[in-house]
C-alpha cells in the first residue's frame, strides 16, 4: 500500500510543485528514499539559500508520518542541530489524509505553528536568540549559516 500511495503522491507533486521546493525519490528503484531542496524564500533570513532534505518514507506510510531531516545547517526553532525536524504535523498531528506536498509546503513557511502550544515560551526564547543573530552584522554578511553552509 505504502509504494502506491508514494507513487500517487509523486503523480501530484509532478503536475502540482511546491514554490521553493523541488523534490522526488533518490532513485527510480526506491520510492522511500526522497531528497528535496528547499529555497530560502524572499525577504527572509533565509533568503539566497538552499537547503538539502532528506525524506525517509516508512513500509507503513501513509499511516505513519515520514521521517525527514535538513542535511544542511539551519539556524530554526523547528529545527535541531541534528537537522531533526520537529513539527505538529510530523507527530500527534500526523493523519493518513496528510500528503508529502503538505509536510513540504508547511516546511517551507518556515512558520513557528509547529511549535508545541504547551512550551510556547521555548520558541520564543529561540525566536528572540534568532532575529537577535539574524541581524548581527557578523552572521548576517548575507546571513551567515546561509553564505557559510547553504549557497
Amino acid at each position: 500500500m505504502a509504494s502506491k500511495r508514494i507513487l500517487k503522491e509523486l503523480e501530484a507533486l509532478v503536475k502540482d510543485p511546491p514554490v521553493f521546493c523541488t523534490l522526488g525519490p533518490v532513485a527510480a528503484d526506491d520510492l522511500f528514499h526522497w531528497e528535496a531542496t528547499i529555497i530560502g524564500p524572499p525577504d527572509s533570513p533565509y533568503a539566497g539559500g538552499m537547503f538539502l532534505v532528506t525524506i525517509h518514507f516508512l513500509p507503513d506510510y501513509p499511516f505513519k508520518p515520514p521521517k525527514i531531516a535538513f542535511r544542511t545547517k539551519v539556524f530554526h526553532p523547528n529545527i535541531n542541530s541534528n537537522g531533526s525536524l520537529c513539527l505538529d504535523v510530523l507527530k500527534e498531528q500526523w493523519s493518513p489524509a496528510l500528503t508529502i506536498s503538505t509536510v513540504i509546503q508547511k516546511v517551507c513557511s518556515w512558520d513557528k505553528r509547529g511549535v508545541k502550544k504547551s512550551r510556547p515560551f521555548i520558541f520564543k526564547i529561540i525566536e528572540c536568540n534568532f532575529l537577535y543573530l539574524a541581524k548581527d552584522p557578523w552572521m548576517t554578511k548575507k546571513g551567515y549559516f546561509i553564505s557559510f553552509y547553504c549557497t
